[in-house]
């Protein structure tokens, strides 16, 4: 009888060990939930060429061939060159963008959350439909506010994600000059 104790209690042990084990691997590999609103772009095309004309558009492209030479990460008050702003997405950035007309306190706080941080570049864009639009390679966000949690949550999932194409390139020593 007393063995027979023993025996269920080792059982019910190993049996709640192993449901343990299961429930922590279920946590670490289930995917995580999608960010509301995010589209995804499949396989943008790759390549440089300083010669392409990038058309004037309603957002910015999320990827796609680019120039040459990546923009330097940082904050912008005047609009950049799309093509050097996709290069800097190849290595890995998130390109904000934000309508011109936007209000100050707006851009302000987009500022405060690229401000000393890396691989973030923020310029107003011109011709952009939606107040403001968070791009990755292949991957896009539009939102109506700098208070917008999911700004942040886009930010920690895709900077220097698993999207990126050239994870290891520089967001520095390119172009441009962010202001301080």
């Amino acid at each position: 009888m007393l063995s027979d104790r023993r025996n269920l209690i080792v059982l019910g042990t190993i049996v709640l060990g192993v449901l343990g084990l299961v429930f922590i691997l279920y946590l670490n590999v289930r995917p995580e939930r999608p960010i509301e609103g995010v589209i995804q772009f499949p396989r943008p095309a790759r390549g440089h060429d300083d010669t392409l004309v990038f058309a004037a558009s309603e957002a910015p492209p999320a990827g796609g061939e680019h120039y040459n030479v990546w923009q330097n990460c940082g904050i912008y008050a005047e609009p950049v060159l799309t093509g050097n702003a996709v290069h800097s997405m190849e290595h890995g950035a998130v390109w904000i963008t934000y309508r011109p007309d936007l209000a100050a306190d707006e851009v302000t706080a987009l500022q405060q959350l690229v401000r000393g941080e890396t691989f973030l570049l923020l310029s107003p864009y011109e011709g952009q439909e939606s107040p403001i639009i968070l791009t990755a390679w292949g991957l896009q966000l539009e939102v109506d506010s700098a208070s917008d949690g999911r700004i942040e949550d886009f930010v920690e999932r895709y900077k220097l994600g698993s999207q990126t194409p050239e994870l290891g390139g520089a967001c520095t020593s390119g172009v441009g000059v962010p202001l301080p």
